[in-house]
């Protein structure tokens, strides 16, 4: 029985210019924690988008404008007025 030994194998275009790279786990596990997280959304960047755009959104304004006229009588009460 022989035994496979994977080395690091570069990945090449049509052109022979490296594009990627097998590794073997352990160098891959050694280096995972450095490398970028791709797909990791921007959550601040989405809740700025978010807020900009729901102005014009009419689902949310509908909603916003239901809330408010809810919350209407309460909140009369709630707040201090001036005397």
């Amino acid at each position: 029985m022989s035994t496979s030994i994977l080395k690091r194998q570069l990945i090449t275009d049509a052109e022979g210019n490296p594009i990627g790279v097998i590794l073997p786990m352990e160098e891959y596990l050694m280096i995972e924690r450095n490398l970028p997280k791709e797909g990791v959304p921007d959550i601040q960047a989405e809740k700025l988008y978010r807020m900009k755009h729901a102005a014009t959104d009419t689902l949310f304004m509908a909603d916003l404008n239901e809330t408010m006229n809810s919350f209407s009588t309460v909140d009369s009460e709630w707040w201090e007025h001036e005397t």
